[in-house]
């Protein structure tokens, strides 16, 4: 995996996430839905499977929605550039959830010793201005390296469509 530095734009913060989303950080979880999960409301019939994959592409949308209208945290690299890494042939913007993911990151590297610079970034802008920037195909890894990591890579409706790769975008 290589490491590089993309540039950002504005000034540097060193802000906690919770100040910059709407949600107080101990408030309780909204439960979900029975009408984003149709299927899920007769507990005595099985899923089948178009089911299942119905209800996992909208739990997906569901959390890119939140990701999309959430700050988090992304490291600058010793460049001043912003934090990137190249996996499977697509560059990742390393972003973060909170300081306690970029802090679990910086002690998996080794590097916790070290400051860690970051700017936080809603992440509709990581995916819709900085994606289209990078060269080549490019995605945003969300909490690289935990447990409860996410990608969100480079495919139509998740990027801009010119970059996205199922439609012909950067390759």
């Amino acid at each position: 995996m290589a490491d590089h530095g993309d540039e950002a734009t504005g000034p540097e913060q060193h802000s906690k996430l919770a100040d910059l989303v709407d949600t107080p950080p101990d408030a309780p979880p909204e439960p979900p839905s029975q009408e984003a999960h149709p299927a899920a409301a007769s507990d005595a019939e099985p899923l089948t499977p178009d089911d299942q994959l119905t209800m996992a592409r909208r739990e997906f949308a569901a959390l890119l929605g939140e990701f999309r209208r959430t700050a988090v945290l992304v490291p600058f690299d010793a460049y001043g550039s912003l934090w990137t890494a190249d996996q499977g042939g697509v560059r990742w913007i390393c972003a973060f959830s909170d300081e306690e993911a970029l802090a679990d990151f910086a002690r998996a590297r080794g590097e916790a010793e070290r400051e860690w610079t970051y700017r936080t970034v809603l992440g509709a802008r990581l995916l819709d201005v900085m994606v289209p920037m990078l060269p080549g195909p490019a995605g945003v890894a969300l909490d690289a390296g935990s447990d409860g990591g996410m990608l969100f890579p480079p495919v139509a409706g998740i990027v801009p469509d010119a970059v996205a790769v199922d439609l012909g975008g950067t390759v």
